[in-house]
């Protein structure tokens, strides 16, 4: 029967390091911090990307490029990947659901942007609504009597 006076410790449970509690504990004097400097005094500690006074590499190399932040990423689709299946309507539901367009990481909840690809022997008869189409995709489905649909 558990009581208190047989309770231990939790399996798995490591004691806290305790630094500064005298010589015979392993840890005591400078308690692990070393001789001088910033890092041995309370309160010191060093900035990220400090390179001890010299120029830090983010201010010697060149600022490069433009991040436009309203870029929209996509979650692509080839129209090449629906010639094998049997199905001929896709929604964005049944394309997560078959594996087509990635539904975890990053791109999770990214809209949905069906591409041509370089296939021109596209001859399926597809309905397809998606969050955008390329040109040349709507050309190709339009082109086998199929039906492009922006949602």
């Amino acid at each position: 029967m558990l009581t208190l006076s047989n309770l231990g410790k939790p399996a798995g449970r490591k004691n806290k390091k305790r630094l500064g509690k005298g010589q015979g504990s392993g840890w005591g004097h400078q308690a692990g911090r070393g001789h001088k400097g910033k890092k041995a005094r309370s309160g010191g500690n060093v900035p990220a990307g400090f390179e001890g006074g010299q120029m830090p590499i983010y201010r010697r190399l060149p600022k490069r490029g433009f991040k436009n932040i309203f870029r929209v990423e996509y979650r692509t689709l080839n129209l090449a990947r629906l010639m094998p299946l049997e199905e001929t309507e896709f929604d964005i539901a049944k394309l997560e659901a078959l594996g087509l367009i990635p539904t975890k990481g990053q791109k999770a909840n990214a809209p949905v942007k069906i591409l041509a690809g370089t296939t021109e022997e596209f001859t399926k008869t597809v309905q397809i609504k998606a969050n955008a189409f390329s040109k040349n995709a709507i050309d190709l489905i339009e082109k086998n009597g199929g039906k492009a649909e922006v949602v």
